[in-house]
């Protein structure tokens, strides 16, 4: 059997119609005998379904993901688990032992049914998620396709040990305490641009510290990812809270993650910026293994 991820960084990415990379796991007697990462090689929800049944994958664990999507997945006979978070290798893990449960193509933990909503004329489908997407690996602000990056490990995968601390000396994220390096390629754009810039040429066994302005990493929050919209757009809504993290789809079934920020009377506000936005970040990277 075959088991297919959305892939970022070593987590779950959470929109399935826009991800780059799948991990793809072969599995025996219920256990994982290999993987490896695969590019997506084409976008929207058709041609990926299209590459899963190519390489004759029998199950998508995914994140967000739409009904147009859920479809195509049916059509090319490929069985979906959705609303999956963290790392890539535990979701596999938890699919084996029964413990990862389809959240539908709404991907709601909470009621099993998707809220509908109308922001910039466009119709939105919202999905409760208990917690935030885990964006601690750095997914969704990588190297920009295309760009310049060079180094001895361009193009290859790298596993790297992390841990990455605010200023302030608080830890946000480690690698170290997971007790499992962070796998990914090198320039391709899984990365936030300064991570991928320090990896580029180093050697393995190096051990390196870094300090990344907002552009290098997450990049400045942006106002106009910021929008309020009434809450009798969004049935289901006066249930979010502020601080609650939930999906928006938009008409394509793509799923994005936003935070609640502020319910006014009859208003609700989103902010769909990344919460690492704005942050400077420091990371210890020690290069593990280059394949």
């Amino acid at each position: 059997m075959k088991i297919a991820v959305t892939y970022d960084n070593g987590n779950v990415f959470q929109h399935f119609g826009r991800t780059e990379f799948f991990k793809v796991y072969e599995v025996e007697d219920n256990k994982v005998v290999s993987s490896e990462i695969i590019g997506s090689n084409g976008t929207g929800h058709g041609a990926l379904a299209g590459l899963l049944a190519g390489q004759d994958v029998d199950v998508l664990i995914c994140g967000g993901i739409g009904g147009g999507a859920q479809n195509a997945l049916a059509q090319a006979g490929v069985e979906l688990c959705a609303g999956a978070q963290g790392n890539t290798d535990q979701a596999v893990e938890d699919y084996l032992a029964g413990k990862l449960v389809n959240t539908g193509s709404n991907c709601d933990h909470h009621h099993g049914e998707g809220h509908d909503c109308g922001h910039h004329g466009e119709g939105h489908d919202c999905g409760h998620h208990g917690e935030g997407h885990d964006c601690g690996d750095h997914c969704g602000s990588g190297q920009e396709a295309g760009s310049a990056l060079t180094g001895r490990n361009v193009g290859k995968t790298c596993r790297t040990h992390y841990r990455g601390t605010f200023n302030d000396g608080t830890q946000f994220d480690s690698s170290y305490d997971r007790g499992e390096p962070l796998e990914f390629i090198c320039g391709a754009g899984q990365m936030i641009k300064g991570f991928d810039a320090a990896v580029a040429d180093m050697e393995v066994g190096q051990i390196v510290d870094i300090h990344l302005s907002p552009e290098e990493a997450y990049g400045q929050p942006d106002p106009n990812a910021v929008f309020t919209i009434e809450t009798a757009q969004l049935p289901g809504s006066e249930e979010l809270e502020v601080g609650q993290q939930v999906f928006l789809s938009n008409q394509y079934g793509q799923q994005f993650p936003v935070k609640v920020t502020a319910k006014e009377g009859t208003t609700i506000t989103f902010d769909a910026n990344h919460e690492m936005a704005g942050k400077e970040l420091n990371f210890r990277i020690e290069l593990v293994e280059v394949k």
